[in-house]
């Protein structure tokens, strides 16, 4: 089963600009009778400028189709691309440089480096790539994320949904393809959720990027524009302009077949 993931109003007849797209992918772990499919014969085909949720039950496959898409892990079978990149192709050297100025990656467990600055952590992926920081381009994410007074303060300094808004000024600052987003709001409270969530679909409707998040929450999902749903490494729906009532009750049916 394939799955185009892409906000509403389509123009009749266009056919949208992919940002990733994976073809018959599966991710096998193992062999034999301890063998565990964790992907079986996945497509799904992701539209530039849209924020989309991947759902479903535990060990449905949720990470592992992230993680393949961001080149984090290789298919056991089947392509995936960034653009024209053709991921299962690259080199791992190929593969990191990719990762650095092409993806951003925003987690629930934040990731930041506590020796350096907000400021440094957010350019952080620049200057692995050995490129020097746009400083409007900084000054304005930095705004955007409600940061701009804080830029000189390290991690310990600040609460937990200032920290999430440092990772995300982070995915933002390399101006990449794509931001893959894992559990972004599991670590927080829901009123600093709601402002997480708020963020990226700012990325999304302001800045014309694209978002891919893995959830298990479902409103956070209704802050997308659209679900896609995993069940047992397979595609098992899609949900366009999604509410938190119409997940649950996705969620609620391969909870009960899973």
């Amino acid at each position: 089963m394939s799955a185009w993931v892409r906000t509403a109003g389509p123009v009749p007849g266009a056919v949208p600009e992919t940002a990733v797209r994976l073809d018959k992918v599966t991710r096998t772990y193992g062999r034999g009778a301890g063998a565990v499919h964790a992907l079986h014969d996945v497509s799904a085909a992701f539209a530039r400028g849209t924020f989309t949720a991947v759902m479903g039950p535990s060990g449905s496959g949720k990470s592992t189709l992230l993680h393949c898409a961001a080149g984090l892990d290789r298919p056991t079978a089947g392509s995936v691309h960034l653009g024209t990149a053709d991921l299962v192709r690259m080199s791992e050297t190929q593969l990191a440089r990719l990762r650095r100025e092409r993806v951003g990656f925003v987690f629930q467990a934040f990731n930041l480096l506590p020796s350096l600055t907000v400021a440094q952590n957010i350019t952080l992926p620049l200057r692995l790539a050995g490129r020097r920081p746009d400083r409007a381009w900084l000054t304005e994410i930095t705004t955007r994320v409600g940061l701009a007074d804080r830029t000189k303060r390290r991690p310990a300094e600040l609460s937990g949904g200032q920290q999430q808004r440092v990772a995300i000024a982070r995915a933002l600052v390399t101006r990449p393809d794509v931001i893959f987003a894992d559990e972004p709001t599991g670590a927080l409270d829901p009123d600093t959720a709601r402002d997480i969530l708020g963020l990226l679909r700012t990325a999304v409707t302001d800045l014309g990027q694209t978002v891919v998040m893995v959830t298990h929450d479902p409103v956070a999902a209704a802050h997308t524009d659209a679900a896609l749903f995993l069940s047992g490494g397979r595609i098992a729906g899609h949900l366009a302009a999604p509410t938190a009532d119409e997940v649950t009750r996705r969620l609620s049916g391969l909870w009960s077949a899973a």
